[in-house]
């Protein structure tokens, strides 16, 4: 089994293109982490604050319920994890899937896709959900990131 493994949860398939990408380029499983409740682009639109999203992440508590749990983490010790960037932060789906699993003594490397913002807080935000795991702000990459980029990113992150 690979020591690697890209989760990623993308809400438009700007960040499951960029995962695949980046699963393809080091030879690492790939897992989407997914909602209970798919979104629909009504629940996305940040602009209407009683839109899902903006409940969500207006409640630092909110975790919306996983589709599954069949991430197999077992001798994986590095994870490069996924997400477009909310508010700043990580939409509260990836607290869900880090507390759903023990990720102790194990690396998460972060990677988002954004429209304009930056990390800001996602680290930060994250590290209550997963003790025992070391988790790392990696890099923020556009739907166009290369294959070579993402793999020479990769490479210089664990």
């Amino acid at each position: 089994m690979s020591t690697k493994l890209v989760a990623y949860f993308s809400a438009s398939g700007v960040t499951a293109g960029v995962a695949k990408k980046l699963a393809e380029a080091i030879g690492s499983d790939l897992y989407e982490i997914k909602p209970a409740v798919p979104y629909t682009q009504a629940d996305l639109n940040w602009n209407n604050s009683s839109s899902r999203s903006s409940v969500e992440m207006s409640d630092k508590s909110s975790r919306p319920a996983l589709a599954d749990k069949n991430a197999k983490l077992d001798g994986v010790d590095v994870i490069f994890l996924g997400f477009p960037i909310w508010w700043y932060v990580a939409p509260t789906i990836i607290n869900t899937f880090l507390e759903a699993y023990d990720f102790t003594g194990k690396t998460i490397i972060l990677f988002a896709t954004s429209g304009g913002s930056g990390f800001g807080r996602a680290v930060e935000g994250l590290k209550p959900s997963a003790p025992g795991a070391v988790i790392r702000e990696g890099k923020l990459f556009r739907r166009n990131v290369s294959a070579e980029e993402l793999r020479k990113w990769a490479e210089a992150a664990v």
